[in-house]
């Protein structure tokens, strides 16, 4: 692995820690708002975001890489709607693919075929979290408006159940 390559990897984790504390703050701006269907959403997002960075983490690790963790700063938001929380999750997904290809693009320039097929799952997974950011998106603009429709689409939130990544190292 190049130093290039390593180092991407290793901002990343602090990158993916960021992405659960700004997950967390939205959770936190939905259970004040009595939306706790969208909170626990944001949740299972946070959770997940944390076991990105443990497997960035553990990636390096087994790769001889030594691991240096940076602060975690607070996170950074303007929304004053329920609206402006999912479109800046949905944007900050855009983000965190972005950063995802610039390592896979250091990878492939440098021939790390290890590391970029240890990325293929995180590419993968870059799409879903798109399409469920946008599908979120997308139901808000249809039921948010209606407190019927907004209850309903907060019990489905609701049902989310957390699963952990089965990615092998």
């Amino acid at each position: 692995m190049d130093n290039k390559t390593a180092e991407l990897l290793n901002e990343q984790i602090n990158k993916e820690f960021y992405s659960a504390y700004l997950y967390l703050d939205f959770a936190n701006y939905f259970e004040r708002r009595g939306l706790s269907g969208f909170a626990h959403w944001y949740e299972i997002q946070a959770q997940e975001e944390r076991d990105h960075a443990l497997l960035f983490y553990r990636y390096l690790l087994n790769n001889d890489r030594t691991v240096t963790l940076g602060a975690v700063a607070a996170p950074e938001t303007n929304a004053e709607t329920d609206e402006d929380v999912l479109k800046a999750g949905l944007a900050h997904e855009k983000y965190v693919t972005s950063l995802i290809d610039a390592i896979y693009a250091a990878a492939y320039a440098a021939k790390d075929f290890r590391t970029m097929q240890f990325l293929d799952w995180f590419v993968k997974e870059q799409g879903e979290e798109e399409k469920n950011a946008s599908d979120l998106v997308t139901k808000y603009a249809l039921f948010g408006s209606d407190a019927k429709g907004l209850y309903m689409l907060d019990s489905e939130l609701k049902a989310r159940v957390y699963t952990a990544p089965s990615l092998t190292l």
